[in-house]
């Protein structure tokens, strides 16, 4: 991969600022609005000065970082996806992102934003009706953000173990605890193979939606790091979903890795 472009030397210019730190002599009479929207533009042309693109950080082993890089993909919007560990590479993911948090991107025009729920709320806007994620009709839209809410927690959960198990000393561990999470990494297991309709339908439409990302990216993930914690044999339909959404060409193109 090419080396990156520099980031402008704030990610996130305060209002009336330039992405170099001048200040743009806006009239402090002028709204917020205006300014807003003098930021932005000034961020786009330096953006398109330096011949930046979006770019996803991190590494696909989070499933937050890989259903954003998923979703990307679905959306055909174009991006540079930069594996850079928030643990091995911490100085460096610092340097473009200083809390360190997984998925970064920074947008088209130098924006840095965190949080995957976030980030797909700003890549949902930026595609056409056609390709968006979420459905239209408002019944539709809340069961698939109720599915995306129980991925989400199975990752939540699923990531708990791992740091309870990986890094934590044994003589550190609280069982209970443990026991709680996993009850929990269960529930989510069952609610969501009680969504799963019948084998070759998407859960809200016709192609894959951010429901159908979500429980599938979840799913890998959490047979991928704690199998034991959720076995395949008790969620047969969500293992046969997330088999026929991991054949698609951009979760092949994504792989957790």
């Amino acid at each position: 991969m090419p080396a990156a472009a520099p980031l402008p030397p704030s990610p996130e210019p305060a209002l009336g600022s330039a992405p170099d730190g001048r200040r743009m002599g806006a009239s402090p009479a002028r709204s917020s609005c205006y300014d807003a929207r003098h930021v932005r533009d000034e961020l786009r042309g330096w953006a398109a000065s330096e011949g930046l693109r979006m770019r996803l950080i991190g590494m696909l082993d989070s499933p937050y970082v890989r259903r954003v890089a998923v979703s990307l993909d679905l959306l055909g919007l174009s991006f540079e996806h930069d594996s850079v560990s928030v643990f091995r590479d911490y100085d460096r993911f610092a340097a473009i992102n200083p809390v360190v948090k997984a998925p970064t991107l920074v947008t088209d025009e130098g924006v840095v934003l965190m949080d995957s729920s976030l980030i797909f709320e700003h890549l949902d806007l930026l595609a056409g009706h056609e390709r968006r994620l979420l459905p239209a009709d408002a019944a539709d839209r809340a069961r698939c953000l109720r599915i995306v809410g129980l991925a989400l927690a199975a990752c939540e959960k699923t990531v708990q173990l791992v740091y309870e198990h990986q890094l934590r000393p044994p003589e550190r561990r609280h069982g209970p605890w443990i026991e709680r999470v996993r009850g929990q990494l269960g529930q989510a297991c069952r609610l969501l193979e009680a969504e799963i309709p019948d084998p070759g339908v998407w859960l809200c439409g016709e192609r894959p939606m951010q429901c159908d990302v979500s429980a599938a990216v979840a799913w890998s993930f959490t047979q991928l790091v704690r199998a034991d914690d959720a076995p395949a044999a008790l969620y047969p339909r969500l293992a046969e979903f997330t088999a026929r959404a991991e054949a698609l060409p951009p979760f092949a193109t994504y792989p957790m890795s």
